[in-house]
């Protein structure tokens, strides 16, 4: 089957972006915050239990990030001064009202991610997703109090339809196809869409549960990615973190240090992926079209 979601693009034949007051990178955190229905297995720290219901060891192990590892991270992006880019299961919105009232006290941006991640909707039909994504993007645009620019599907979930249907519900970015540093315009049969950069592997999950990487590792690999991005110039680096894995206090010290050094660096835009893909919009959608 031919790709007609998106053309090909090298990236030998696009020119670095010019952010914002000449920074050189473009750098956002993109904050899973998740519901888990607790019949349901789902995301694990051992299969050992994942099939009980209930099964208190797994869901108890990814409940800790709503309940502690999310307000630990939260005073750490405080304090570096970065915002957090939330990809949100709706279901949050009724099930831990706290964090979207502390979230919108401090700016953060709302992205759309399912109803809750013990629903994938690779398999749904058109329009049983059209009303699904519908009452995802209602709840958070009603809940939070703004429109959800972004999409980021649980376990980055889509069927063919999902860029049109979100594109009718007034998205404007998806960030589920890993393959670029720099955004660029996808296809859709009306209005417009773009894909933003987030990363699969700068990015907990892999990390930590299918690597089994130390934290130090993760800190490592944060810099390095930084380091790399940063010399090229014009690009994007997204983080995504799990409040259940980085909100530990093991692994947190050492996520600490990593955001640290790059908010250290005065030629780096802090933004979220909302102002990401607005930028990008303003100053290079039309020519990267044609």
């Amino acid at each position: 089957m031919e790709n007609t979601l998106f053309r090909y693009s090298p990236s030998i034949k696009r020119p670095p972006i010019e952010w914002p007051n000449g920074a050189r990178t473009a750098f956002w955190v993109g904050l899973n915050i998740e519901y888990y229905a607790i019949d349901k297995p789902s995301t694990s720290i051992t299969p050992i239990t994942a099939t009980l219901v209930p099964d208190p060891l797994n869901y108890g192990w990814r409940d800790y990030g709503t309940r502690s590892g999310v307000w630990r991270t939260m005073q750490l992006l405080d304090r570096v001064g970065m915002r957090g880019s939330v990809l949100l299961n709706s279901d949050v919105c009724h099930y831990y009202p706290e964090i979207i009232e502390e979230g919108n006290k401090r700016g953060w941006v709302w992205l759309a991610h399912g109803k809750s991640n013990s629903i994938l909707q690779a398999n749904m039909e058109l329009e049983e997703e059209r009303r699904y994504l519908g009452d995802v993007v209602e709840t958070i645009k009603r809940e939070t109090g703004h429109q959800p620019k972004g999409w980021l599907g649980p376990a980055l979930s889509e069927t063919f339809n999902t860029p049109d249907l979100l594109a009718e519900l007034g998205v404007e970015y998806i960030c589920d196809w890993c393959n670029d540093d720099q955004p660029y315009p996808m296809r859709v049969k009306s209005g417009r869409m773009i894909s933003v950069p987030y990363s699969i592997e700068v990015n907990d999950i892999p990390v930590f549960l299918d690597k089994g990487m130390e934290a130090e590792g993760f800190y490592r690999m944060i810099v390095d990615q930084f380091d790399v991005l940063h010399e090229e110039g014009g690009k994007v680096m997204a983080v995504a973190l799990h409040p259940f894995l980085t909100g530990l206090p093991f692994r947190h010290k050492h996520l600490a240090r990593a955001l640290e050094y790059v908010a250290g660096h005065n030629d780096v835009w802090l933004a979220t992926s909302d102002e990401i893909a607005a930028w990008y919009y303003d100053h290079c959608y039309d020519a990267a079209i044609k």
